[in-house]
């Protein structure tokens, strides 16, 4: 039985908060693998190993009672790998069937390591299972019970053969390795997260919620896109048409597809509609990772501005690296800078692009603090060049 949607929703938050706590500076990541699911849409993560793609769907997936099946998958892996090996003894009978339990098409969760170097055998059932949730074997169409599927890559495909299933990723995000003054923090969480897999409490994470209270939240959703303002979908299509004339494609399908995105967004929020602020979804649209500044400079502005309009809207999480601990680091660098010890070029130059993040990050805040804060960041770097200590 499933919970009520507002049991839902605070059970999500649940979610959210346990996934920040552990992984710093992942709560632009966590929102958007919460939006995905709630959507029943699916997202892919690129970037460099090593930047907690894979750390952070495995344990969102412990903290979503669903079956969940993850794989790393290479150009010699095998359709039998994936969606089951051949059941011997139909086959033996004239059937041509696959034992699945287990395997890709029972997953409810799902998450394809390195996805975009399977061979096209792989691919191609792939496709159907990601947008219609279906899977055929011999001559039966089986339905799937996915909700989401997690990607993750090491680089955007540019083979034309990948294109059809990079498409089905309607979230795309570029997973970084994190600015230098989150250094200490991650270190901190880092250990926290090793020693609780090392004691087994990790293992111990209960569910928050199941996959079929995320069904259940779908069923909303017919009536939520048919309460969009005519207003917000007016500003959409005037984006959307900014967004292709820019060079980047977006299809039909694509764009209708992202009302469901929006609708999510405003769910997880408490709001019976989408408004702008659901518009960061946006900048995760790319085609490719040169496009993502682009995107950050159609959308960023929309956003502003209703975030000066509607400062109570703007999102800060409580978990992630708040204004304190960038004082912190300001403090820490200040010392370093104006101590006496003599300081090379490289560590220098190290600590001024450390305070060239942290003002980046202050002005993303946005509130009275950050902005104080972000008072004493010009003050230091004022008093570094003067001092000259450092030559522009």
């Amino acid at each position: 039985m499933s919970l009520p949607q507002n049991q839902v929703v605070q059970r999500l938050s649940n979610v959210a908060r346990a996934l920040e706590s552990t992984f710093l500076g992942k709560s632009e990541t966590v929102r958007l693998m919460l939006v995905a699911a709630v959507a029943g849409e699916h997202m892919l993560l690129v970037g460099p190993p090593g930047t907690a793609k894979s750390a952070i769907v495995r344990m969102f997936a412990k903290l979503v009672d669903a079956r969940y099946f993850e794989y790393l998958l290479t150009r010699f892996t095998e359709p039998n790998e994936i969606f089951g090996p051949i059941d011997i003894q139909a086959f033996r009978s004239g059937s041509y069937q696959r034992r699945m339990e287990g395997m890709l098409p029972t997953g409810e969760i799902v998450f394809l390591d390195e996805v975009f170097k399977a061979n096209s055998a792989i691919l191609n059932s792939l496709l159907s299972v990601l947008n219609e949730r279906v899977y055929t074997v011999g001559g039966s169409v089986v339905k799937v019970p996915l909700v989401s599927a997690f990607g993750a890559s090491n680089e955007v495909p540019n083979d034309d053969d990948l294109m059809a299933v990079f498409d089905r990723f309607l979230i795309r995000l570029k997973s970084d390795n994190l600015d230098s003054y989150h250094f200490q923090d991650l270190l901190v969480r880092g250990l926290a997260h090793e020693a609780a897999k090392i004691t087994g409490e990790y293992d111990r994470l209960q569910p928050q919620l199941s996959a079929n209270d995320l069904r259940t939240l779908h069923l909303s959703f017919g009536d939520r896109m048919r309460r969009i303002p005519e207003q917000f979908l007016a500003q959409y299509k005037g984006l959307i048409f900014q967004i292709r004339a820019e060079g980047v494609s977006v299809s039909d399908r694509r764009a209708v597809k992202m009302l469901k995105l929006f609708c999510a967004s405003s769910l997880l929020d408490g709001r019976a509609t989408p408004d702008p602020s659901d518009f960061f979804l946006l900048k995760h649209i790319w085609n490719n990772l040169d496009q993502s500044e682009i995107l950050d400079g159609i959308v960023g502005p929309v956003l502003e501005q209703w975030y000066r309009e509607h400062p109570e809207a703007r999102r800060v999480s409580a978990t992630d690296v708040g204004v304190d601990a960038l004082i912190a680091e300001i403090n820490r660098i200040r010392d370093l800078l104006t101590g006496d010890r003599p300081l090379s070029d490289i560590q220098l130059f190290s600590q001024l692009k450390a305070l060239q993040e942290i003002k980046a990050a202050l002005q993303a805040i946005g509130t009275k603090p950050s902005q104080d804060a972000l008072a004493r960041v010009d003050q230091l770097l004022g008093h570094v060049y003067q001092s000259g200590k450092f030559s522009q």
